[in-house]
This record gives C-alpha cells, sequence and structure tokens, in this order.
C-alpha cells in the first residue's frame, strides 16, 4: 500500500462525512496533503522516517481541507424569520484539525521551534 493510500486509509477512518459525493474530493487532499508535508520537512528526513506521524498529518491536513469546502460548516447563525444567515470568517473544525497536524509533524519540520523536553 502506497503512503498516500494509507493517508486516504486514516482519513477515513477519522471522517465522519464520508458521503460518496466528498470521497473523490478527499483522495485529491490527501495526495496534496502528502506533498506539502514532504517539502516542509527538514533536510534528510523523509515521511518513512516519521510514517505514522506523517500519515496521521496528512489526514488531518486533508479532513480540514474537506471541512472548508462545505458551505454549511462556515455558518454561524440561521433565523427563520426575516431570514438571516451568518457565515463565519474561519472554519474552528479545520482550523483545530491543522493545529493538531502540526504539533504531531512539529519536531519533524523545517523553520519550526519546538521544547522536546527539559
Amino acid at each position: 500500500m502506497s503512503l498516500a493510500e494509507q493517508i486516504y486509509a486514516q482519513a477515513l477512518v477519522l471522517t465522519q462525512d464520508s458521503t460518496d459525493k466528498n470521497l473523490p474530493l478527499l483522495e485529491v487532499f490527501c495526495r496534496s496533503a502528502e506533498n506539502a508535508l514532504r517539502q516542509k520537512l527538514r533536510d534528510g528526513i523523509t515521511p518513512e522516517d516519521c510514517k505514522a506521524d506523517f500519515i496521521a498529518a496528512a489526514s488531518l491536513l486533508a479532513l480540514a481541507a474537506l471541512s472548508e469546502t462545505d458551505d454549511m460548516a462556515h455558518i454561524e447563525h440561521i433565523s427563520a424569520g426575516d431570514i438571516t444567515l451568518r457565515r463565519g470568517s474561519a472554519d474552528s473544525a479545520a482550523c483545530c484539525l491543522r493545529y493538531q497536524a502540526e504539533v504531531v509533524m512539529m519536531p519533524y519540520l523545517k523553520d519550526k521551534f519546538a521544547f522536546m523536553g527539559v
């Protein structure tokens, strides 16, 4: 199983919305997340060196991207009388997923500061 397939499989496990229409898009986002993370790795580190963390982080990034494509995810408030619809400026779920991916990968990424222990 290729790394991209493993990332996609992990994303499927983590996703709560696996409708057929989202699966091809999720697969694209998984490949994109893999490429983005691969480019951010420190020199001398490969995805295989941190495989479990790499797969987890890439799947979280793919799910964050998928979350942002859902128009309903950005709606903060809906009213029925005189119809009010308020959209949020940022998808908090996507932000949280991206943050978790960054935390997981921080020890392996270039130009990142992290406390590794005291």
